[in-house]
């Protein structure tokens, strides 16, 4: 099926939620190009979501997407969180940062029976997840409004697992993407591959639309995607200048420095694997440092350490997420942006 007619767009072309970094008002502003503008949910309380919502009902009649995490939360482990608090000691101490008082909470939730609840008050056109699928019946809550339901796969496998599972598309998450790996099936970080071999052989795999991720920042790699087979194509990276976007100074200056040429895969800032650009924290603990509690239990213990650097102007405890490509960041209206790319489907 036609990626336009199954998410009510103009172009197929979807903006990756970016955690962190975006509220509503970019999700409105891709939506109202005729993309398909999407907001990440995972880390918004349950009165953030709601108002965000209200912002989306109250300023687009187009299609939109919520993105939502579907990760299995930890049980507590002590002795890992010690380890952790011992390997971030030296900064503390460097920083003048008080460890008593770390919250070790998550910061990230999974989907769930509530979140689901208030979203179907507003039946939301397109929900999407990383992370794999939540439970069966709350899928089946989120698809009893008609809702398109989108998730992403790292490999072959995942990819065939989702269509199993009754997804309407699946997007097929290249290395170089930005922010996390949408890993699920397996941890082994050998698994991953390039988005320009992935994808060919995810669309061979599966019967159901297919969008490309990763590395793609400007109109001639869609056409490289579109090539390839993908039905559509999202983009994240390219978006975080936006005049939308809340990244903040630091990480702006950053993206359009020679260090955002140097990215990584970190668990340091969350337990999971995702893509940053290289800063003193990872340098010096390794970028995929074992003492890293599960996902997403390591934020915590960081965080007391970012605040402090940032307020002394570093961001050397931040994390810093990108892609491998940065070219195609620029501080221009979501709406203009969201055209430029847009000619990458002229001829598709």
């Amino acid at each position: 099926m036609d990626l336009r007619s199954l998410l009510t767009i103009d172009v197929p072309l979807v903006q990756a939620p970016l955690a962190g970094v975006q509220g509503s008002a970019m999700t409105i502003a891709v939506s109202n190009a005729g993309a398909l503008g999407s907001l990440p949910c995972a880390m918004l309380s349950t009165q953030a979501l709601h108002e965000e919502l209200l912002a989306l009902q109250a300023q687009t009649t187009r299609s939109y997407n919520l993105n939502f995490f579907c990760h299995q939360e930890p049980a507590p482990d002590a002795g890992q969180q010690a380890r952790w608090m011992q390997a971030l000691a030296p900064y503390y101490q460097e920083l003048e940062v008080d460890p008593a008082n770390v919250d070790t909470g998550p910061g990230r939730k999974p989907f769930n029976a509530e979140t689901a609840e208030l979203i179907a008050q507003f039946k939301p056109p397109v929900i999407s997840f990383h992370f794999g699928l939540p439970d069966p019946c709350l899928l089946e809550r989120v698809r009893c409004w008609g809702a398109k339901v989108l998730a992403s796969a790292t490999t072959v496998e995942e990819a065939i697992w989702l269509q199993a599972h009754g997804v309407d598309a699946v997007i097929a998450q290249g290395l170089e993407a930005g922010g996390h790996r949408g890993m699920f099936l397996t941890d082994a970080l050998s698994t991953q591959m390039g988005t320009f071999a992935l994808l060919p052989q995810v669309v061979r795999a599966v019967n159901v639309p297919v969008i490309a991720a990763g590395g793609i920042a400007d109109a001639t790699g869609i056409r490289a995607a579109m090539a390839l087979g993908a039905a559509g194509v999202q983009v994240g990276t390219a978006y975080m200048l936006c005049d939308e976007a809340t990244t903040s100074p630091m990480h702006r200056a950053a993206l359009q420095s020679k260090a955002a040429s140097h990215t990584a895969l970190t668990t340091l800032f969350t337990g999971r694997p995702a893509r940053g650009i290289m800063n003193r924290l990872m340098r010096e603990l390794g970028p995929l440092n074992s003492a890293a509690p599960a996902f997403p239990m390591a934020t915590g213990a960081v965080a007391p350490l970012r605040a402090k650097a940032q307020s002394l102007g570093s961001g050397d405890f931040s994390p810093l997420w990108a892609g491998q490509n940065v070219s195609g960041c620029k501080p221009v209206s979501a709406a203009v942006l969201t055209q430029e790319l847009a000619l990458g489907f002229d001829a598709s």
